[in-house]
C-alpha cells in the first residue's frame, strides 16, 4: 500500500469526543502521574498517562467497549470474535460480559498466562493457534465465518481507534497543552486515535510513535510512506508483535504523527524496571515503549512539556524475573 489520500481518513476528533461520552461511567479516567526524578533526568516536565490502571489493565478497553456498544441487536445476538495476544482479548471479553455479548477470542498458544487466564476469567471462549505455523487473521476469519460472529479487530476499526484516542483527550484536558506526546505503537490504533486528539486539543504537539526494534514495520512504513510488514517479530513487547499497520491506521499515522522511533529490548527492559523501581507502578514492557523512547533517544525535550502514554500493566512476572 502506498501513502493514501488524506481525504480518506477514517476518524476525526468528533469521533473521539463521541467515544468519550460513550465510555463515561464504563471506562476508568486513569490517573496522570509525574516524577521529579524523570523531570531531572530529561530536563522536561513529564506527564505519564497511566493506562495500566484502566479496566483489564490496558487502554484496549476503551476501543473495545466503544466498538461493541454500537453493534446492532442482530450482531450482538450472534456474538463477536477478536484476535489478540492478550490485552485486546481481555478488553473484548470484559466488554462482552458488560454488554451481554458472547465472545470468542483467538490467541497464540504462547500468550502470557496472566492474559490467557484473565481472558477466560471474563467469560470468553479462547481458541489457541500456533503462531509459528498459522496466521492469526486467517484463523480468526475462519472461526468467525463458521460461527457467524462479528469481528472486532484489535486496531483497524474506526470505533476502536476513536475509543483509544480518549486516552490522549483525557491527558491533555488534565495537563493542558503539550509539546511532545510519546505513544507505544503496534498496529496503530492507539497512536492514531491519540494523534487525532492531540492535533485538535494541543496544536503543535509533536506525536512520537515508539516501536520495538525487532518489530519496526510502522517505523519503516512511516519513513518510506509505503506499508511495510514484519512477520512474528521476536521481542519482549508481546503487545507489539503485529505484522503491519492497518488500512485505516496507516493513513492516520502519516497524517498526524510527527515521527516514529524504535528501542531495543534491553532499552525497553531498562525503562520498565525504572518505572517499577522509581515510580512504583507496574507497567508491562509494551506499555513502557513510550517511556523508553523518551529516555533513550535523546529527542530535544529539555524545557518542554511532555506526555507519555503508559499503555498497559499486564505483566508476565515469570518472564520478567530473569531480567532482575
Amino acid at each position: 500500500m502506498n501513502a493514501p489520500d488524506s481525504a480518506a481518513l477514517a476518524v476525526c476528533y468528533a469521533d473521539v469526543a463521541d467515544a468519550a461520552e460513550r465510555l463515561a461511567g464504563h471506562a476508568h479516567r486513569t490517573p496522570v502521574m509525574t516524577s521529579r526524578t524523570v523531570d531531572e533526568r530529561t530536563g522536561a516536565r513529564v506527564f505519564f498517562k497511566c493506562e495500566n490502571f484502566q479496566r483489564i489493565g490496558a487502554f484496549k478497553f476503551r476501543g473495545a467497549y466503544n466498538a461493541m456498544s454500537q453493534l446492532p441487536p442482530e450482531e450482538r445476538s450472534r456474538g463477536v470474535l477478536a484476535y489478540s495476544s492478550g490485552n485486546h482479548a481481555q478488553a473484548v471479553a470484559l466488554a462482552g460480559r458488560m454488554l451481554g455479548i458472547r465472545v470468542v477470542i483467538v490467541m497464540p498458544a504462547d500468550a502470557p498466562s496472566v492474559k490467557l487466564e484473565a481472558t477466560r476469567g471474563y467469560g470468553a471462549e479462547v481458541v489457541l493457534y500456533d503462531k509459528r505455523k498459522e496466521v492469526r487473521e486467517e484463523v480468526a476469519e475462519k472461526v468467525a465465518r463458521e460461527r457467524g460472529l462479528t469481528m472486532i479487530p484489535p486496531f483497524d476499526h474506526p470505533h476502536v481507534i476513536a475509543g483509544q484516542g480518549t486516552a490522549a483527550k483525557e491527558l491533555i484536558e488534565e495537563t493542558g497543552p503539550l509539546d511532545y506526546l510519546f505513544v507505544p505503537c503496534s498496529g496503530g490504533g492507539l497512536i492514531s486515535g491519540c494523534a487525532v486528539a492531540a492535533a485538535h486539543l494541543s496544536p503543535g504537539c509533536k506525536v512520537i510513535g515508539v516501536e520495538p526494534e525487532a518489530g519496526d514495520d510502522a517505523t519503516r512504513s512511516f519513513k518510506t510512506k509505503t506499508l511495510q510488514t514484519c512477520h512474528n517479530p521476536d521481542t519482549i513487547a508481546d503487545g507489539a508483535r503485529t505484522h503491519a499497520l492497518g488500512r485505516l491506521t496507516f493513513p492516520l499515522v502519516l497524517r498526524y504523527v510527527h515521527d516514529m522511533i524504535t528501542v531495543s529490548d534491553p532499552e525497553l527492559i531498562r525503562a520498565t524496571l525504572f518505572l517499577w523501581e522509581r515510580m512504583k507502578i507496574v507497567v508491562e514492557p509494551t506499555g513502557a515503549l513510550g517511556a523508553a523512547g523518551l529516555f533513550e533517544r535523546g529527542l530535544p525535550v529539555r524545557g518542554k512539556r511532555v506526555g507519555v502514554i503508559l499503555s498497559g500493566g499486564n505483566v508476565d512476572f515469570k518472564l520478567m524475573a530473569k531480567y532482575f
